[in-house]
C-alpha cells in the first residue's frame, strides 16, 4: 500500500456520493492489504464478476447452529433490508447501499470465509447472512490475533480448597455439578499455523471454541472493505452498520434461554447460565465464572468476579455499619446532646437567633428536639468507630481483590496478555497515514498523528472536560441560590400555615428540611440531565483522540467520564458536608452572598442530618433509574418489537431471528455497569461517617444487581463478541483514589462536620495514619 493510500471509515460528503454512484468502487489493480490487518487479504479487480452469497431455504430446524449441509458452523451473522423491495423514490440511496454490501460481501468470501444467505420466515423483506470460517482461516487469524490454544493436558495437582470439609454444606450454595461440568485443564501457547502438530487437536470442529470463532470473524468483518474509490479504500462493518447497509451483526447464542437445545452436540451453555446463574431462584448460589468466561470472554467474566467480590466484602461492611445504626437507634433518648436540648430547663430557656432577616422570628433550642434525636442515630461514638472500621475494610477489599485477581489471571490463563495480543481499533488503523521510528523496538510504523497533532487532540480534550466541570460547579452555585430563596420562602410560608393535617409530621416539616429535600431532588436532576448530554461530549472527545487499542479507548473515556460524574455526584455533599454553615457571619452581622441572599446555615440538628438526607436521596434515586434503564426499557423494547413482529403460531423461527428479536448490548459494554458500581462505592466510603447505612443499602442493590446483570445478558440482549481482559483496567487506580479520598474525607466529617467533641476529630486522623500510607 502505498503512502498516499487512506484508509477511511467516515463517509464522505453526499456530493461525492453522487457523483460516485456510477462506479462500482473497484480499482484496476491489487492493493496491497497491509498483512498485519488481513494476511487473507486480496482486492476485486475491476471488470471481475462479483460473487454473491447463495440464497438457501430455512430447513425447519429452529436450534441449528449450522448452514442447510448441517455441517459449516455459523460463527456469524449480518441482517440486511432487500433493497429491491424498498420504495422507488428512495432507490437511488439504497442500490448505493446495495453495491457497497455486495462488494462487502464479495470481499469476505474473497478472504476465504464462505457465505449462505436465509430470507426471514416473519418479515419478507429481511434476509440474514450467515458467515461461516473455514479451518484454514481459522488457523490464520489464531495466530494474528495470538489466541492461546491447548498442546497438552495440565498433569499438575492443584490446592485443595479449604472448605473441602465442609462441602456436604457448601455444594447446596454452588452451581450444580452435574449440569455445568468442570472442564479439563490446558497447558496452553499462543498459536502458530506452522506448529500444528504439536497443539493437542481432538476435533477439528471444537479445537476453536464458539468464542473464539466470533472473535475471529469479527476481527476480519470490522476490517473487511466495503468501497474503494481511487486510493481512498473504506472498510468495517461499523460503518455499514452506522449507514443503514445492515441492520444488525452479531454471533448466535447457542440455544434458547429457558429451553435447552434439541441439537445433538450443542452444549446449551446459555441454557446453562440462565437455570444456573441468571435465574431468580439460583440468587443464593456463587457465580459459575468459567462457564461465564467461556461464553463471554474475560472481559465479562472478570466483570462479574470483580462484583462478586465487592458484594461479598461488602456483607462485613454492612453487618457493621448496621450495629452502629441500631446502636445510635436505642441511645438517641438518653444521649447527652439530645437530652440537653430537649430539657425544658436546658434548651428551653437558651433563645436563638432567627435564620433569615424579616420573615423569621427568634425560636428556643428546644424545638429542635426531634432533629437533635434524629442526628444522635447518625451522629455517635459508634459513628466515630465505623469510620475507622471502614479505612481498614477499604485497604482490606482493595488487597484482596487483587490477589484474587492474580488467581483469575492464572486459572484463565491471562497472565501473560500481552499488548500485541490486542490489535490496534479498526479507526486507529484507517487513519494511520504518517510514518515514524517506534522508540521501542526502531521499527518504522504507520500513525494516525504527528507530535504536534496528538497534543492539539490532547489539549482539545483535557480543554473540554475542564469546561464541563467549571459547568457543574455553577450549577452547584445556582442550587445554593436556590436554597438561599427556598429557605426564606418556605420560612415565611410554613410558619404563616397551621398545618393541621400534617400533625403527625408536623415537627418534621421545618424550613430546613424542606429546602433540603427539594434541593436533593432538584440536584438529583441537574445530575441526570448532565450525565446524559456529557455521556456524548465524552464518546466525541475520546473518537476524536483516536486511541490506538480498545483498551486504550476504554481507559481514556473512563478518565474523562469518571471525573466528570465525580464532580456531578459528589460536589454537592462536599458542599454540604465541608462548606455550607461555616462562613454565617455572626449575631446582627450575618453574612449575604451576591450581596442579596444570606447565607444559609445548617439544619438546628446539624449538617450531618442534611447530608445523610442528600446521599440517601442521590443513591436511592440513582438505583431506581438504573434499573429502569437496565431492565426496564430493553424488556419493554423486546415485548414491543415481537408484537410488531410476531409471526403465525404454525411458524417455525430460526435460531439467527430469534436472536435478531433481542436488543444488541451498547458499543460502550461493560462501561456503564463499571461507572455505576464504582460511584456506588464512592457513596459507601468516601461519607461513610454521615450514613453508616449506606453499606447496607449498597449489599441490597448489589444482590439484585448481579442476577439482574445476568438475567438481562442472558435473556434481553443479543450474544457479544468476546474479548480478552487481564483485570478491570483503569477502574482499578480509580478505586484507588477513592480509596485515599475517603480516609481523608471521613476525618474531616467526624472532625469538623460532626458534633462530637474536636478532640475526636484528631484522634481519628491519629489513627488512620497508618491506613493511609498503606494505601
Amino acid at each position: 500500500m502505498s503512502d498516499n493510500d487512506i484508509l477511511e471509515m467516515d463517509s464522505v460528503c453526499e456530493t461525492e456520493e453522487m457523483e460516485a454512484d456510477m462506479e462500482l468502487g473497484m480499482i484496476d489493480e491489487d492493493v496491497v492489504y497491509p498483512q498485519e490487518f488481513l494476511p487473507t487479504y486480496h482486492s476485486i479487480k475491476e471488470g471481475a464478476t462479483i460473487k454473491k452469497a447463495l440464497l438457501a431455504e430455512f430447513n425447519d430446524k429452529p436450534d441449528s447452529l449450522f448452514f442447510n449441509d448441517g455441517v459449516r458452523r455459523i460463527d456469524y451473522i449480518l441482517v440486511y433490508e432487500d433493497e429491491d423491495k424498498k420504495d422507488f423514490d428512495k432507490r437511488h440511496t439504497f442500490m448505493r447501499r446495495k453495491r457497497r454490501r455486495e462488494y462487502f460481501e464479495a470481499s469476505l468470501m474473497k478472504m476465504g470465509i464462505e457465505l449462505e444467505a436465509t430470507q426471514s420466515v416473519i418479515n419478507d423483506k429481511l434476509l440474514f447472512v450467515k458467515v461461516h470460517m473455514p479451518w484454514d482461516v481459522l488457523c490464520t487469524y489464531a495466530e494474528v490475533l495470538h489466541i492461546k490454544l491447548p498442546i497438552q493436558p495440565n498433569d499438575l495437582s492443584s490446592r485443595p480448597s479449604a472448605w473441602r470439609h465442609l462441602s456436604c454444606i457448601t455444594k447446596h450454595f454452588y452451581p450444580d455439578e452435574e449440569l455445568i461440568i468442570k472442564e479439563t485443564e490446558f497447558f496452553t501457547a499462543p498459536f502458530e499455523k506452522d506448529r500444528l502438530e504439536y497443539f493437542h487437536v481432538r476435533d477439528r470442529d471444537l479445537f476453536f471454541t464458539a468464542a473464539m470463532r466470533s472473535r475471529m470473524a469479527y476481527y476480519i468483518l470490522s476490517r473487511a472493505p466495503y468501497e474503494i474509490r481511487g486510493n481512498i479504500k473504506k472498510f468495517g462493518v461499523t460503518k455499514l452498520l452506522d449507514g443503514g447497509v445492515y441492520k444488525a451483526a452479531y454471533p448466535l447464542h447457542d440455544s434458547r434461554f429457558n429451553v435447552k437445545s434439541t441439537e445433538e452436540g450443542c452444549p446449551s451453555e446459555r441454557y446453562l447460565l440462565y437455570t444456573e446463574w441468571a435465574h431468580p431462584k439460583s440468587f443464593y448460589k456463587m457465580q459459575p465464572l468459567n462457564l461465564i468466561r467461556k461464553y463471554y470472554g474475560e472481559k465479562i467474566g472478570i466483570y462479574f468476579a470483580w462484583l462478586g467480590f465487592y458484594t461479598i466484602m461488602l456483607a462485613l461492611a454492612a453487618v457493621v455499619g448496621l450495629g452502629c445504626f441500631i446502636y445510635g437507634y436505642r441511645t438517641q433518648d438518653t444521649s447527652t446532646w439530645s437530652k440537653e436540648v430537649c430539657d425544658p430547663a436546658i434548651g428551653g430557656k437558651i433563645v436563638m437567633c432567627p435564620q433569615c432577616d424579616r420573615e423569621c422570628i427568634y425560636w428556643r433550642l428546644n424545638s429542635t428536639c426531634e432533629a437533635s434525636k434524629k442526628l444522635c442515630i447518625f451522629d455517635n461514638f459508634g459513628t466515630l468507630v465505623f469510620a475507622v472500621f471502614m479505612s481498614i475494610w477499604i485497604t482490606l477489599f482493595l488487597e484482596f481483590w487483587k490477589r484474587y485477581q492474580a488467581e483469575l489471571e492464572y486459572m484463565w490463563d491471562t497472565v501473560e496478555f500481552l499488548e500485541q495480543e490486542e490489535p490496534p481499533r479498526p479507526e486507529y488503523e484507517a487513519k494511520c497515514i504518517y510514518e515514524r521510528k517506534n522508540p521501542v523496538t526502531g521499527v518504522k510504523e504507520k500513525v494516525p498523528y504527528t507530535a504536534c497533532g496528538r497534543c492539539v487532540r490532547l489539549s482539545i480534550g483535557i480543554g473540554t472536560v475542564f469546561f464541563w466541570i467549571l459547568l457543574i460547579l455553577a450549577s452547584i452555585v445556582a442550587i445554593i441560590v436556590y436554597r438561599l430563596a427556598a429557605f426564606f420562602a418556605f420560612s415565611a410560608k410554613l410558619r404563616a400555615q397551621d398545618l393541621k393535617e400534617l400533625e403527625p409530621l408536623k415537627e418534621y416539616v421545618t424550613p430546613q428540611m424542606a429546602t433540603a429535600v427539594t434541593a436533593s431532588l432538584i440536584s438529583f436532576i441537574v445530575i441526570m440531565v448532565l450525565n446524559i448530554l456529557y455521556e456524548r461530549v465524552a464518546i466525541w472527545i475520546t473518537d476524536f483522540e483516536l486511541p490506538r487499542t480498545k483498551t486504550d479507548y476504554e481507559n481514556s473515556l473512563t478518565l474523562k467520564m469518571f471525573l466528570f460524574q465525580f464532580v456531578n455526584y459528589y460536589s454537592s455533599c462536599f458542599y454540604i458536608a465541608f462548606a455550607k454553615g461555616k462562613a454565617v457571619g455572626f449575631p446582627g452581622d450575618p453574612v449575604y452572598l451576591l450581596g442579596k441572599y444570606r447565607n444559609e446555615e445548617c439544619d438546628p440538628g446539624g449538617c450531618l442530618i442534611e447530608l445523610t438526607t442528600q446521599l440517601s436521596i442521590i443513591m436511592g434515586g440513582k438505583a431506581i433509574w438504573n434499573n429502569i434503564q437496565e431492565v426496564l426499557l430493553p424488556w419493554v423494547k423486546n415485548l414491543i418489537f415481537r408484537y410488531c413482529t410476531r409471526a403465525t403460531s404454525e411458524k417455525v423461527i430460526p435460531r439467527w431471528e430469534q436472536d435478531y428479536q433481542l436488543q444488541p448490548l451498547s458499543k460502550l459494554g461493560l462501561f456503564y455497569e463499571y461507572l455505576e458500581m464504582v460511584i456506588q462505592f464512592g457513596f459507601v466510603t468516601l461519607f461513610v461517617a454521615s450514613f453508616p447505612l449506606a453499606p447496607v443499602l449498597a449489599l441490597v442493590n448489589n444482590l439484585f444487581e448481579i442476577r439482574v446483570d445476568a438475567w438481562k445478558i442472558t435473556t434481553q440482549f443479543r450474544r457479544i463478541v468476546p474479548e480478552k481482559a487481564q483485570d478491570i483496567g483503569a477502574w482499578q487506580p480509580i478505586l484507588q483514589g477513592i480509596a485515599i479520598l475517603a480516609v481523608a474525607t471521613n476525618a474531616m466529617i467526624i472532625a469538623f462536620t460532626s458534633d462530637m467533641i474536636p478532640a475526636a476529630g484528631l484522634l481519628l486522623v491519629l489513627l488512620r495514619v497508618p491506613v493511609w500510607r498503606s494505601l
